[in-house]
């Protein structure tokens, strides 16, 4: 990587960080917020799901028009935009119909996701698309953090519109920043294909299956941490202090434990380790969080949801896109990006409608079955594959000793 390619990779980590900063400084607040307006909990999944829905519709679409077009520097500009401006829909109608247009504005942001990502990945070689995935996972955790920290500081000071004003000042930032990236192609990336062709690398085994697998990681990440863990500490009587420090430790530890998935810490164990071990703890998470009565408790086991979001999503990412061609990676990631955004969508509906009609508890033991067959289904993809790889070297054994 030369300099001009080292500016251009830091250039936009600094837009990613007001990118997500502006996605998630009022997150913290968000649901304590609208159910303080009296907003039911089950009208409260469905904004939060809502999020989800716009980038669930979008997210195929922008992969195969990036990868047609190479455009990239265009649909992050664009995204900047919408980041900033869903925060404006929620300060001109600060109610349901208010965040619900925003969390949609927000979603079409988070659609253009897919050029953040790979426009820096494009900067690294193949041997080294873990670390980069790890390192734009950690600014995008950055970002959030950021917003975590400003929140828990100023809402109760400043309140929710201030928040919101945050946002779109962040947003605009982004939008300014990206005007300075280049707007060329990535020198590895070859002609256009057919939208025929770019559609049927969503038939990839590993594409889809790890796609699952980042749908529940991120389903349960919307639902527990970003949502009802938050609405369980005020229930258990924490402030709104409280409420802003336990995200911050989440995201703390999201941040911590992407830059160590981007060093040799990593290889302590195997894929499949991190990946069952990361689901099963996550579980483990979302089984202790509703039993609790102690607050200290539920921030502390915050650190473990962090390690998901650290470690086992940049692992997903990079094993969903490692055989994908370089001419379908956008739509590849499009497709990878949609199917997470649907877990996104309907595990808030779903939780709160438990929550609604059952109880906290039983939404969270929903959670955890997903995590837990998640772990099951990774670690049996693990051992085929295992199993494949000795087949294909005793044969290739067999065959040298002939």
């Amino acid at each position: 990587m030369n300099n001009a390619q080292k500016k251009q990779a830091s250039l936009i980590l600094w837009v990613v960080v007001c990118f997500w900063f502006a996605q998630y400084v009022y997150i913290p607040y968000q649901t304590t917020y609208l159910i303080m307006v009296n907003i039911s909990s089950n009208l409260v999944g469905m904004i939060i799901g809502a999020y989800g829905i716009s980038q669930l519709m979008l997210r195929l679409p922008v992969g195969i028009l990036a990868d047609l077009s190479s455009n990239h520097k265009l649909f992050i500009i664009l995204g900047s935009l919408f980041a900033g401006g869903a925060s404006l829909s929620r300060i001109l109608l600060p109610a349901d119909i208010g965040f619900f247009l925003g969390n949609i504005l927000s979603g079409t942001a988070s659609a253009t996701w897919i050029s953040f990502m790979i426009l820096y990945m494009s900067f690294f070689n193949q041997k080294d698309q873990i670390r980069a995935t790890s390192r734009i996972i950690m600014a995008n955790n950055a970002g959030m953090l950021l917003g975590f920290v400003t929140s828990t500081l100023l809402y109760d000071k400043v309140g929710m519109m201030m928040i919101c004003a945050f946002s779109l000042a962040a947003g605009l930032i982004g939008f300014a920043l990206a005007f300075f990236l280049q707007s060329t192609k990535p020198s590895h990336h070859t002609n256009n294909v057919s939208i025929r062709e770019l559609i049927k690398v969503t038939a990839n085994k590993s594409l889809v299956l790890f796609s699952f697998l980042a749908l529940v990681q991120q389903g349960v990440q919307m639902s527990t941490t970003m949502s009802f863990t938050n609405q369980i500490v005020q229930e258990l009587g924490g402030s709104n202090l409280v409420i802003g420090m336990s995200s911050i430790i989440y995201m703390l530890s999201a941040v911590v434990f992407a830059r160590l998935a981007s060093t040799k810490f990593l290889a302590m164990m195997s894929m499949k380790l991190w990946i069952c071990f990361s689901f099963l703890f996550l579980g483990i998470y979302c089984v202790l969080v509703p039993q609790t009565n102690s607050i200290l408790l539920v921030c502390l086991l915050q650190l473990i949801p962090g390690l998901g979001t650290g470690i086992l999503f940049s692992l997903l990412t990079s094993s969903a896109m490692q055989s994908i061609p370089d001419q379908k990676r956008s739509t590849a990631m499009g497709f990878f990006q949609a199917v997470y955004a649907l877990g996104m969508t309907i595990f808030p509906i779903i939780s709160g409608s438990i929550y609604e009609h059952l109880s906290m508890k039983h939404a969270f033991i929903f959670l955890a079955g997903t995590c837990f067959l998640a772990c099951s289904i990774s670690f049996i993809h693990f051992r085929r594959q295992e199993k494949r790889e000795k087949e294909v070297n005793q044969k290739r054994e067999v065959y040298q000793q002939i």
